[in-house]
């Protein structure tokens, strides 16, 4: 992995990370927001100790565990990745509420253009400012955008100390279940 100067990751502040989408999947993936080392490689969930790629394998989305440089080959097994905000930042919690909302707003025309069966959130707290659900729990929610039907899961950071690889993955495995029952 590409190591990068404190001066490099404060640089990536100010670029865009492009979504990994299409129409029709069956799962879109939506993080918090792009951090700075994934705003600097351009790859989503790059950041060393970032549980979302090893959760993804365990959990049975994919058949091998992918690094964030291959992301591109979600889409051949109906998976994307998107963020409800899309400004880089070191951590999440530089995000206004106002952000999250505008965010939340953005986010509900692109599932209505790209129509996924499911949308799913990694972050139940994202999930909670971004909609203007603040009693909402992991697991899936009673809001549906246009067909697509909402499933907030745990945040995959390091940083989320209340899951462990192995929990979170039982909580990606009732979502990949669901999508694989969804007509």
């Amino acid at each position: 992995m590409t190591r990068f100067t404190p001066e490099q990751l404060e640089a990536a502040r100010d670029r865009v990370v492009p979504d990994v989408v299409a129409g029709g999947l069956s799962v879109l993936f939506c993080g918090i927001n792009p951090g700075l080392m994934t705003a600097a490689t351009g790859h989503h969930f790059a950041r060393p100790g970032n549980r979302f790629w090893p959760v993804l394998h365990l959990s049975g989305f994919t058949p091998r565990l992918l690094r964030p440089d291959e992301q591109g080959e979600l889409l051949s097994y109906g998976l994307g990745i998107t963020n409800v905000v899309a400004r880089p930042t070191a951590r999440a919690d530089e995000l206004s509420r106002e952000e999250y909302r505008t965010g939340g707003r953005l986010l509900v025309e692109k599932v209505e253009r790209l129509a996924p069966r499911w949308l799913a959130i990694v972050g139940v707290t994202a999930y909670r400012t971004a909609f203007d659900e603040p009693k909402a729990a992991i697991g899936p929610q009673e809001r549906v955008i246009g067909s697509t039907r909402v499933w907030a899961l745990p945040n995959p950071s390091g940083l989320n100390a209340h899951w462990t690889a192995a929990t979170m993955a039982e909580e990606y495995a009732r979502l990949r279940e669901a999508a694989t029952r969804t007509p």
